[in-house]
């Protein structure tokens, strides 16, 4: 089994994350119960061992030139929050961290399934590359303007730092959507139900939709999963 437990701090590129203000949406339903340490690393053992080849196969299938060999990292540090990301090792290696805390807050193997399969589809259509694109655009945007108006280096700087942070949020909540809508396709050939997976979102805190976000409202990803699902 290749997933890891990771010992330093990687940097984020996609998340699902749980650590914002906004109260959860609302569910008619009530949310499955807790269930123990044990269980769930049962779950994601069973679930890593699913999830992963459908991922490098449909990362296969649709890239060119992709490293699509997917390492599996918990990070055990103790007062994570839930949290899971996608980065890239400098070989070009696809990661995929999940936080101990996030493994244990899910309530069944639909929704680590999901989270899963979102995060392999941030890889998958390359969104590190692009938001870093988006960043580099902004930063060039800002800067040249402050030249242009006379700023001193000093606030050419904060004008790039300005610059690469809009640029880098300008599409991030898209990307999130693209991510959840592919990580339905994977989740659901994988064996598992995403919809299911998706109600996970009920439970998180909503981060609302904010002007450069990071995330779109969890009940418009919750939508995306439903419309997605229905088409397979």
């Amino acid at each position: 089994m290749r997933w890891l437990i990771l010992s330093g701090l990687l940097l984020a590129a996609g998340c699902v994350e749980t650590t914002t203000s906004q109260p959860a949406p609302t569910s008619t339903k009530p949310p499955p119960p807790k269930i123990s340490a044990s269980q769930a690393s049962q779950n994601f053992a069973a679930v890593v061992r699913q999830v992963e080849p459908i991922a490098e196969r449909e990362c296969r299938a649709r890239t060119k030139g992709v490293n699509c060999d997917f390492r599996i990292v918990v990070d055990n540090r103790k007062n994570q929050p839930p949290n899971a990301f996608q980065t890239l090792e400098k070989n070009g290696r696809p990661v995929i961290v999940f936080t101990a805390s996030l493994i244990r807050d899910t309530r069944n193997r639909d929704e680590l399934a999901f989270v899963m399969g979102h995060e392999a589809a941030h890889h998958i259509q390359g969104h590190i590359a692009r938001q870093r694109r988006n960043a580099v655009a902004g930063a060039l945007i800002l800067s040249t303007l402050a030249s242009a108006t006379g700023a001193n280096d000093a606030g050419i700087r904060t004008a790039q730092d300005v610059g690469a942070t809009v640029g880098a949020r300008t599409y991030s909540k898209d990307f999130e959507l693209e991510a959840d809508s592919l990580g339905t396709v994977i989740t659901a050939r994988a064996g598992f139900n995403p919809v299911k997976g998706a109600a996970y979102f009920t439970r998180i805190p909503d981060p609302g939709n904010r002007f450069l976000g990071t995330h779109p409202p969890n009940n418009q990803r919750i939508e995306t999963v439903r419309k997605t699902a229905a088409r397979l």
